[in-house]
């Protein structure tokens, strides 16, 4: 079994149901009853496998899908304007389907003045840990989002890093991509839609 028929397995467990891209190579493994220590694709590889998935199968819906997952993100980007939001993940990269969530990256001295942000506006999260831009633990703030347009609730994730964390936020990834956007970059991807 190469490593392609597993990228291909893990690109519709990404798609069909919002996985993240390292559970989803693992349940790719197992789907295929392959051994555990079995080498898995980069994921270069997957996201090459989940944009032919979803040239594939997902044509007719995944455009107008990532579209209005792109909107909710700037409404929230707007919102938080103050902590320099970076959007980053599916959404971003436009791979995203109605079964995506959405990571904003938060750059900030206090965490705090962002809990108290949320809780002032009313909003409802539940706090986290998770792996940070460099690996170090971050506090992840996440909501429950309603996406009018697709008519559901979509997990966003609120990354919260240190203030000077932006400067190594965006480095090129290995295809020379911003592994994330700001405001402007993410303004940028929405009006050239509406150009078409």
């Amino acid at each position: 079994m190469s490593k392609q028929e597993i990228a291909t397995t893990a690109a519709q467990l990404v798609v069909d149901e919002g996985l993240e891209y390292g559970p989803a190579k693992r349940r790719a493994v197992r789907q295929l009853k392959l051994p555990e220590r079995t080498p898995l694709p980069d994921n270069d590889e997957l996201e090459e496998a989940v944009r032919e998935y979803l040239d594939l199968f997902c044509s007719g819906t995944q455009p107008a899908e990532l579209l209005a997952l792109r909107r909710l993100a700037l409404t929230w980007m707007e919102r938080l304007v103050d902590f320099r939001p970076h959007l980053s993940g599916a959404v971003w990269h436009g791979t995203a389907t109605r079964f995506s969530d959405i990571y904003i990256q938060l750059f900030c001295d206090d965490q705090k003045s962002l809990e108290i942000k949320l809780i002032d506006q009313g909003i409802r999260y539940r706090p986290r840990t998770a792996s940070g831009l460099h690996g170090e633990p971050v506090d992840v703030l996440g909501i429950h989002a309603m996406c009018q347009p697709l008519g559901i609730f979509v997990g966003l994730h609120l990354m919260v890093n240190d203030w000077d964390d932006v400067r190594g936020a965006l480095r090129r990834d290995t295809k020379n991509r911003s592994p994330r956007g700001d405001l402007a970059s993410v303004r940028q991807l929405l009006s050239n839609f509406d150009d078409k």
